[in-house]
């Protein structure tokens, strides 16, 4: 786990987010949010590594969807809801997809809080 991973608690610029790519992603940013503290982690080449590093921040499993953000995309293209740790058919996820809206919407709040994008 060399790459570079953060827990963002407060706002951050569009340039902070941008630190965190060619690590090791060109033109995207792994991200995992917790819908119960409302933080996330960014950063990585694993979810499971930012999943990690919340876990151990006091997170519950439960409450972690991860996700990738493309700053250089138009707005509606910079989230994107697939992950691996999303596969959770104990919550009736069987996707990497987010497919309950409410905690869709939940990640999609976290995300426009925390980065100024």
């Amino acid at each position: 786990m060399g790459q570079k991973i953060e827990i963002i608690r407060e706002e951050i610029t569009l340039s902070k987010l941008r630190e965190f790519l060619h690590q090791p992603f060109t033109d995207m940013v792994k991200f995992v949010a917790d819908v119960n503290r409302g933080v996330m982690a960014l950063g990585g080449e694993m979810h499971a590594d930012a999943e990690e590093i919340l876990l151990n921040d006091g997170s519950s499993q439960a409450d972690l969807w991860g996700g990738n953000l493309y700053p250089d995309r138009g707005f509606e293209q910079k989230i994107q809801f697939e992950s691996l740790i999303n596969i959770r058919p104990s919550q009736q996820n069987n996707s990497l997809d987010i497919k309950d809206q409410g905690v869709r919407a939940r990640v999609r709040e976290i995300v426009r809080r925390l980065i100024e994008l």
